[in-house]
């Protein structure tokens, strides 16, 4: 290697060092430091004891809480998951019709997705009050029962899984990219052919959207077994341990009751639940994940 090889070489290492320096000290690091303390029971106050595998046996076997925490947070994916699919395909395809101003309504549907997670939080908990929420003075009006949605252990789950499909707009506009993207001479000749919209949908659309699909469908499960916020602000977990989410029990261990290895614990039985749902779907998309190899 030449001398200018070597300047060009360090120079590189150079511009670089802010990045390996932030990602050692505060992602790397981090992780490792986690995975040890997971192994240990350490309030913060104290230091470390090492108690080797107690934690995690502690959780599997002795903690009702931890299999509640688990319950509440797949029952959301499993709704929510779906649901702000299928919402935010819908509006994509609404969207893509050039329609006139679908340029205002593009970004009247992205808007909620960019709100602050704790503002839209207490909106949404005005509008499950249960005496004067606006959902529930129109659940009186056309003479249905209305619910104590957030005070209710049976509707206070099903409530902030309705709330979800607020921030769609994300996602729908990963899936407005996707419907731009497909080629529009294969539409044509689906009508030349006779084919219907429902038709076109079935073998055109949802074929060469698929990849799209995928990607959303990982990142809404990465993110539906992170949800803090919501529960949090909302609920606080309850009633009952309705809305105990996976993070929000992490949380509690962590900050509230000073389990720190405890609550690294949680943390890495979630990186496992996570890589799993992951595994799995990336192994199950060979049979519906279509990719265009034309290009």
């Amino acid at each position: 290697m030449g001398r200018a090889e070597r300047r060009e070489l360090l120079a590189g290492y150079l511009f670089a060092m802010p990045w390996l320096i932030g990602i050692v000290l505060f992602t790397a690091g981090p992780v490792i430091f986690s995975f040890i303390i997971s192994f240990t029971d350490w309030d913060l106050l104290n230091p470390p004891h090492w108690i080797g595998w107690a934690n995690y046996a502690t959780l599997v076997h002795e903690d009702p809480l931890f299999w509640k925490s688990i319950r509440v947070s797949a029952i959301y994916t499993l709704f929510s998951v779906p649901l702000g699919m299928a919402f935010a395909l819908a509006v994509a395809l609404a969207l893509n019709m050039n329609l006139p101003g679908q340029s205002v309504m593009r970004t009247i549907y992205y808007l909620p997705s960019i709100l602050s997670g704790v503002a839209v939080a207490l909106l949404w908990q005005w509008i499950f009050n249960a005496e004067f929420g606006l959902i529930n003075v129109l659940l009186r009006k056309i003479g249905l029962p209305a619910p104590g949605w957030l005070t209710s252990e049976q509707w206070a789950l099903p409530a902030l899984i309705i709330m979800s499909l607020w921030g769609i707009g994300g996602t729908m506009i990963i899936y407005l990219a996707g419907l731009q993207g497909i080629p529009p001479h294969l539409y044509e000749a689906a009508r030349i052919d006779g084919a219907n919209l429902l038709q076109m949908f079935r073998n055109i659309t949802l074929p060469m959207l698929s990849p799209v699909l995928f990607f959303t469908l990982i990142m809404g499960i990465i993110g539906s077994f992170q949800v803090f916020t919501q529960a949090y602000v909302m609920t606080n977990g309850g009633p009952a341990h309705a809305t105990l989410f996976f993070v929000l029990y992490l949380y509690r261990n962590a900050f509230e009751w000073l389990k720190m290895g405890y609550a690294s614990a949680l943390a890495w039985l979630l990186f496992i639940i996570i890589l799993l749902l992951t595994l799995i779907n990336f192994y199950m998309s060979r049979y519906w994940v279509h990719y265009d190899d034309a290009g």
